[in-house]
């Protein structure tokens, strides 16, 4: 009886597999948007990615995977070098590349898939809102058919690929900190408005000193460890002009004319976008391709038999110290972006995350015999993007397959992973691009003063 029942039992979890989001929410949890249910179960399968792309540079459990049928058959002589290469040597940034390749392509098909869905009524959403276990099927297959792809040229131009999504993900993450950072300032001076001032102000005052304060303990450890005295004068270029820039943006924070378009325009914010700014700059720095200018630089030679290292390198350990900043940072965007919608509806608009008729109304179904479940919040309209909401997964996926493998590449030759120029450039761009947003809603309402920017 016992069994039968458990049999059952199974059944019921597997029917809630193959059917909507509602059956997920388990008893204990409240009751939930559907669509806050199928952002965080989609959000699940790129972290397990994620997770299984982290196990793979492991360095014991990479040491074994050339033991995968056929993984290195084909690798051992790569289009466009003389010579063979020991595929051993790659295994982690194969794998690594392979493992967010099925990822990216997985969200790019529900991409494609829902284009122009608008609401719970198309058919099409009965998919992004369920049968996760055949999604979780058509993930599974996807990554096993991608660690049987040649070699080849594939490397080189999903090294591209990864560049320009990392770019666009990095972007992302910038309005999403801008966006945190003027609602931290609104929130805090409403509260004091409303209580107690002074130890809101007290507490305003303290956060921002203390990221002013480790933003420029930052910017004296880059030019100690990044720079010396007869060289390395772009590292010197690139430090001075972040942090020059970080100081205007900061005194524009608190210009008068800025002060009356938004008063709740402050330090606050600034230092949040001076310190990510610092942080960018950082790890830029760490891929400078000199190990003369750059301490931290990881190479990785190809030789299976030694630990010996060619001019002063050192055998790589995938990890540094800018990569699992960036990881942190990445899980924090990746949930924010599937939890909540901006308090902006500036924001929400660019994000194409404004809320539905049924979100704004704020009603929450009552529960049916006591059950938990997810309600369907999208019958008049839904709210977020499917599309856009399966793009930035893919711009994530890109993102953590480039900070996993520190966006280094194979060198001309196919025996070194280095760290290219390319790299540096993509991150400092995108802090000055970053720069350049927060500045521009800074001075957006005053140089157009008939727009609404609340």
């Amino acid at each position: 009886m016992g069994a039968c029942l458990g049999v059952c039992s199974l059944l019921s979890c597997v029917s809630c597999l193959c059917g909507s989001a509602p059956c997920l929410l388990c008893g204990c949890c409240p009751s939930t948007k559907n669509s806050t249910i199928t952002r965080l179960c989609f959000t699940f399968f790129l972290f397990l990615g994620t997770l299984v792309s982290i196990i793979m540079i492991i360095p014991g459990v990479e040491a074994e995977l050339h033991k995968l049928p056929g993984f290195c058959e084909g690798g051992a002589s790569i289009l466009g070098t003389d010579g063979k290469v020991n595929c051993k040597s790659f295994l982690g940034h194969k794998s690594v590349y392979r493992m967010c390749f099925a990822t990216a392509a997985f969200f790019f098909l529900f991409a494609l898939t829902m284009v122009c869905v608008r609401s719970s009524k198309d058919p099409r959403a009965s998919i992004q809102n369920g049968f996760w276990f055949f999604k979780f099927l058509i993930l599974i297959g996807i990554t096993v058919g991608a660690f049987y792809i040649p070699d080849g040229s594939f490397t080189s131009v999903w090294f591209y690929f990864g560049v320009v999504g990392s770019f666009l993900f990095i972007l992302i993450q910038l309005i999403l900190l801008i966006d945190f950072a003027h609602s931290w300032s609104q929130i805090w001076l409403h509260n004091a408005d409303e209580g107690n001032s002074k130890s809101w102000y007290t507490a305003l005052f303290f956060f921002t000193f203390l990221f002013y304060a480790v933003s420029i303990a930052a910017v004296v450890l880059l030019y100690v460890y990044y720079t010396k005295s007869d060289g390395c004068t772009e590292n010197k270029v690139l430090i001075s002009l972040n942090l020059i820039f970080c100081v205007v943006v900061s005194v524009l924070s608190i210009l008068p004319k800025i002060q009356d378009a938004q008063p709740h325009s402050g330090l606050l914010q600034a230092s949040i976008i001076t310190l990510y700014t610092m942080f960018v700059t950082w790890s830029a720095l760490a891929n400078v391709p000199n190990k003369y200018c750059n301490p931290t630089l990881l190479v990785r030679v190809e030789n299976s038999t030694t630990t010996a290292v060619p001019d002063g390198g050192q055998m790589t350990q995938w990890w540094d110290a800018p990569s699992i900043v960036g990881l942190v940072i990445f899980v924090l965007c990746t949930l924010f972006i599937s939890i909540r919608s901006s308090d902006h509806a500036q924001v929400n608009k660019m994000m194409l995350t404004e809320e539905s008729p049924a979100m704004l109304s704020g009603n929450t179904p009552a529960l049916e015999d006591g059950v938990h479940r997810a309600y369907d919040n999208e019958e008049d309209g839904v709210s977020y993007n499917y599309t856009f909401f399966h793009i930035c997964l893919l711009l994530a996926s890109l993102y953590i397959m480039m900070t996993l493998t520190n966006w280094y590449r194979p060198d001309e030759h196919h025996q070194v992973l280095t760290s290219p120029w390319t790299a540096v450039w993509v991150k400092i761009s995108s802090s000055w691009a970053g720069l350049l947003l927060y500045v521009w809603t800074l001075i957006a309402p005053v140089v157009l003063p008939d727009r609404d920017f609340s």
